[in-house]
């Protein structure tokens, strides 16, 4: 499964259903431009577990204001629509995979 673009318009169809790991980034921002590839290996080793979506908080300010979202990157853990985890900051691969097996 290819990662996602989540938009103002798309966003809660994307998050509806099973387990969903959210970036909030923003293309001027460094540990954002760190993740990318990191999130690009996961959505390769584990989509059978998690749907990767993606949200440039500058073009979709609605949405990233819902979330609170004060800082990026920020990474929400959903479930069915509900937030179950979040981490702010970058993350290493490892880290990120362990955090999605915890609520798998």
């Amino acid at each position: 499964m290819a990662i996602v673009h989540g938009t103002d318009s798309n966003f809660s169809q994307e998050i509806s259903e099973g387990l969903v790991l959210v970036d909030f980034w923003a293309t001027w921002c460094g540990p954002c431009k760190m993740i990318a590839p990191v999130l690009e290996e996961l959505d390769a080793e584990m989509s059978d577990k998690v749907k990767i979506v993606k949200v440039d908080v500058d073009e979709n300010q609605e949405t990233a204001g819902k979330y609170g979202i004060m800082s990026i990157p920020t990474l929400l853990l959903m479930k069915d629509g509900e937030t179950v985890d979040k981490v702010v900051g970058f993350r290493p691969k490892e880290a990120l995979a362990e955090l999605v097996n915890q609520h798998a």
